[in-house]
């Protein structure tokens, strides 16, 4: 039997894996690179005066370095609770991650209450037979729905970030390809065995980050014949703008427009990560791959180089049995750090 805490550690160590192998920008947003060692502090679901001390008392118990411990014991979630395009992004993979994971160990057999994917529904006779083991997405989802419960929809951060979890499930049910295998003599392939598999979840890492590129900010208005809020997009206020005033329409509401779009929402505008803040410490200082990531996780101002020796294992050969033996090799290496 799976529980929560495990669920939500699975869910932050999708988010960073996922996170730190992102092209591009997104590093420099979020302060992560590949090569810093990260701690990834536990969740709970107590009141927040409750919490507080707690989370500067586990701070105080890491072995962390003094900048990363005073970035640590600032508001803990600080991203989560505003409705920026990077808490979009987290949200929407966070969802994903967890689908994900469920309904792979589902066709892993390490779940006692789901197994493979049935999907009866896909069988084709003349073509093909339905076998193997496929990815049981169809628990995944209500899992993970169920897991996450309810919210509240009365304001608009909660409506937002409802649909942008559902975002990130929609993504992977998209992602579901139909893998076939061949039987027959000498690979004439008269049967096939085919089966449902999610994509790799690198690849559902990269269509949400094309997502987060180009999410889009919403705001709120009254309609004044119901007087209930409604949700409208940068795109609507621009096109209601260019309209005469007695041709303007009502502008869409949230249960109307939310479900029919596929990008990610946000609310207000993002912060600069490239500068310390109380968001992020900043990149100054940070390594990176000069051919690779150093304009992006930089922001533009350039990079240092330094010339370092270091001594790796190289040479390795197996010997029976058991062990590995390796000579030690010295060579100098580039690093390269973003400059402040």
């Amino acid at each position: 039997m799976l529980d929560g805490h495990l669920l939500l550690g699975w869910l932050s160590f999708t988010v960073i894996v996922c996170l730190l192998n992102l092209p591009g920008p997104t590093a420099a947003y979020f302060g992560l690179t590949g090569n810093e060692p990260l701690s990834i502090l536990p969740l709970n679901s107590l009141p927040e005066e409750v919490t507080g001390r707690a989370h500067y008392k586990l701070c105080d118990r890491l072995k962390l370095e003094k900048k990363q411990r005073r970035m640590c014991r600032r508001d803990p979630a600080n991203i989560l609770k505003r409705g920026f395009k990077e808490t979009a992004f987290l949200y929407a993979i966070s969802s994903a991650g967890l689908t994900h994971a469920m309904a792979k160990a589902c066709s892993a057999g390490r779940m006692e209450r789901c197994t493979c994917d049935e999907a009866p529904d896909l069988e084709n006779r003349k073509a093909w037979q339905w076998g193997g083991c496929g990815d049981n997405l169809k628990y995944a989802n209500k899992f993970v729905k169920d897991f996450l419960g309810k919210r509240s929809n009365k304001d608009l951060r909660a409506r937002v970030d409802m649909h942008n979890t559902n975002v990130g499930m929609k993504v992977i049910k998209a992602g579901v390809e139909t893998t076939c295998k061949c039987h027959g003599v000498s690979g004439s392939c008269t049967v096939q065995t085919c089966w449902r598999q999610l994509l790799p979840f690198h690849e559902i890492g990269k269509q949400l980050k094309q997502r987060y590129e180009t999410s889009v900010k919403v705001g709120s208005s009254t309609n004044e014949a119901t007087g209930e809020g409604e949700i409208s997009t940068g795109r609507n206020q621009q096109q209601q703008q260019q309209q005469p005033q007695q041709q303007q329409q009502p502008l869409p509401g949230l249960n109307d427009q939310i479900p029919r779009t596929m990008d990610l929402l946000h609310i207000e505008d993002s912060p600069s990560f490239c500068r310390p803040s109380k968001y992020s410490s900043g990149t100054a200082a940070r390594k990176c791959y000069k051919d690779k990531n150093c304009d992006a996780i930089c922001c533009g101002r350039g990079h240092n180089t330094q010339s370092r020796e270091v001594t790796r294992p190289c040479q390795c050969q197996v010997r029976w049995c058991c062990y590995v033996e390796c000579k030690q090799c010295t060579q100098r290496e580039e690093v390269y750090t973003c400059k402040g």
